[in-house]
């Protein structure tokens, strides 16, 4: 188990509690497999199939679990959780209304994401009407070195996390993915010398994206819009031109929001 430093990225810690750190991986595991038995539980932790039960059973009853038939489930007080973490800050409240501007001005889908950890997070999505992809994927983790939004916010946030960031590897998403940290470094520099970064299908096979920072006042990230579409579409000025405009416009009009609310 490991420890934030003070710039939230992960620490070395030397103490673990193994019990909550089983709690969180049966949880993680939950998820990504859609559901859980006590037998596949018990072979994840390397556990006896009655200590995973006790395990299931506690989450159940904090409500953390629910149990249908033999399969345990994420339960609804995650919703809570979740939207508790995304409403906290005012900012991030009102980038849910600009990221649908987004999608309607550029007809592509658009996310609002944010880090934490050394990773991106998607606080809000919208598909465009020209979107191929609708499904949300609001709360999802991902790599800030392969994204448009990603690449935005490691521009701006401060050296030294940037660093960390990079030192924890550059993992490859796809042949384009950039995995090389001097590289990166250089794409970096060009982002923050020209104010928004493009990702040519290096999260993802064939998706094309472009993102862009949003700056406080004090010259602080908040997060990164951005918006995508499928490479063949995404191509040309309509790519490298038009939509950085768009998507400068509506930062713009974000940052103004944010300076007087």
């Amino acid at each position: 188990m490991v420890i934030e430093s003070e710039d939230g990225m992960p620490g070395e810690n030397s103490e673990t509690l193994t019990t909550i750190e089983n709690a969180f991986e049966i949880l993680e595991w939950v998820l990504s497999n859609s559901g859980a038995t006590p037998a596949q539980i018990a072979n994840q932790l390397d556990v006896s199939t009655s200590t995973a039960h006790r395990y299931l059973n506690t989450l159940s009853e904090e409500g953390y679990l629910v149990r249908e038939d033999r399969t345990y489930y994420l339960a609804l007080k995650f919703l809570a959780l979740g939207e508790q973490a995304r409403t906290r800050k005012e900012t991030y409240v009102s980038a849910e209304e600009y990221t649908h501007m987004l999608a309607e001005e550029s007809g592509c889908r658009s996310t609002f994401i944010v880090e934490e950890g050394g990773r991106g997070i998607y606080l809000y999505t919208a598909p465009g009407k020209h979107s191929v992809w609708t499904r949300s994927t609001i709360g999802k983790r991902i790599p800030l070195h392969a994204t448009a939004g990603g690449k935005a916010l490691l521009a701006f946030l401060p050296q030294e996390k940037v660093d960390r960031i990079i030192k924890t590897g550059l993992e490859r998403q796809t042949a384009e993915t950039i995995t090389s940290p001097q590289r990166l470094r250089e794409t970096i520099e060009t982002i923050r010398e020209r104010g928004y970064a493009f990702n040519r299908e290096e999260q993802i096979d064939g998706v094309n994206a472009v993102g862009a920072p949003v700056m406080s006042d004090g010259g602080d990230v908040i997060g990164a819009f951005s918006v995508s579409g499928p490479s063949n579409r995404l191509r040309g000025d309509r790519f490298t031109d038009e939509l950085p405009q768009i998507l400068l416009g509506i930062t713009n009009e974000y940052e103004l929001r944010v300076s007087l609310s």
